[in-house]
C-alpha cells in the first residue's frame, strides 16, 4: 500500500486523547503490535494549519506509548497517511489512516532513538 509522507512545517500538534493500545478486534480485546512485537498505540491529535486556520482531529498509530498526555504540543515524526477502505456491512468506507515513526514533545530532539 503506497504511503503518502505529510510536511509537518505548517501544522500545530496537540495531543487531545492520550496513547491508548490499538485493537485488532473489539469482541476479543486483541491489541495490535508491530513487526518486532511492540504493542501499537493510537494518539488522538488536533492538527492547525498554520496558514488557514483549519483544524481538524485525527488519530495516529505509534509503536510503543509514546507517553503523552493531553493539551501537549507535539511533533509526529516521520508522518505518513494512507488510504484504506473496506466493505463494512455491504457498505464501502473508505478514509485516510496516519502513523508515525514517533511522537514526541516539541522542541524534542527529532533525530535522538
Amino acid at each position: 500500500m503506497r504511503s503518502i509522507p505529510v510536511d509537518l512545517g505548517r501544522f500545530i500538534f496537540v495531543c487531545v486523547a492520550p496513547p491508548r493500545p490499538k485493537l485488532l478486534s473489539m469482541e476479543t480485546g486483541e491489541v495490535k503490535q508491530d513487526k518486532e512485537g511492540n504493542t501499537v498505540f493510537t494518539v488522538g491529535l488536533s492538527v492547525a494549519d498554520n496558514e488557514s486556520g483549519r483544524v481538524e482531529l485525527v488519530n495516529v498509530a505509534v509503536s510503543g506509548d509514546p507517553g503523552l498526555s493531553i493539551g501537549q504540543i507535539v511533533t509526529p515524526v516521520r508522518l505518513v497517511g494512507f488510504p484504506w477502505e473496506q466493505h463494512i456491512n455491504g457498505v464501502l468506507k473508505w478514509g485516510i489512516a496516519f502513523k508515525a515513526d514517533r511522537i514526541v514533545p516539541a522542541g524534542a530532539d527529532v533525530q535522538a532513538a
